[in-house]
């Protein structure tokens, strides 16, 4: 019931003037509270990320929705397959590496400068795991004449530009 009434709101008009409050508080996974539960990427065929900035192969998740760390192949914060200005050919390693501490001062530019013209999506927006999954989705931003992608490769993003223009 909360969560209709909060996502009502997001859809009035507000005040021009109104600044929006961040709401993401960045959890470094330092915390002191039991955490026996993950969320994830969830829809990856062969990969997840899960809400620790872990990227597992989907066979590797435990039923907590954690990815196993006590296999080789998973990664944590992984960048494989992302171009240094953010963007990456895989989704769940543009949310897991997006999920890096150092990359909060990024996503918190990015929030101040994008806050209007994606309020409705950004202020839905609860913690760091969320806005990662947001950021890397592909956008209107990922694409030019409504139809092709900037970057066919990479366009996955969480940094504060859209994919290179690549002549078509």
């Amino acid at each position: 019931e909360e969560r209709t009434v909060r996502d009502r709101t997001l859809l009035q008009t507000r005040d021009q003037e109104q600044n929006i409050q961040w709401k993401i508080q960045f959890n470094l996974g330092n915390s002191s509270r039991v955490r026996n539960q993950c969320r994830n990427s969830v829809q990856g065929k062969l990969l997840i990320t899960d809400d620790l900035g872990y990227v597992c192969e989907r066979k590797e998740l435990l039923a907590n929705g954690c990815c196993n760390i006590n296999v080789a192949s998973t990664r944590l914060h992984s960048c494989d397959s992302c171009l240094p200005y953010g963007c990456c050919s895989v989704y769940e390693y543009c949310v897991s590496c997006c999920l890096q501490p150092n990359k909060k001062l990024l996503l918190e530019r990015f929030l101040n400068r994008a806050a209007r013209a994606f309020e409705n999506l950004f202020q839905a927006v609860e913690d760091h795991f969320e806005l990662c999954l947001a950021k890397c989705r592909t956008s209107s931003q990922s694409v030019q004449h409504e139809n092709t992608y900037r970057n066919p490769i990479a366009k996955y993003c969480y940094g504060e530009n859209p994919p290179e223009l690549l002549p078509i």
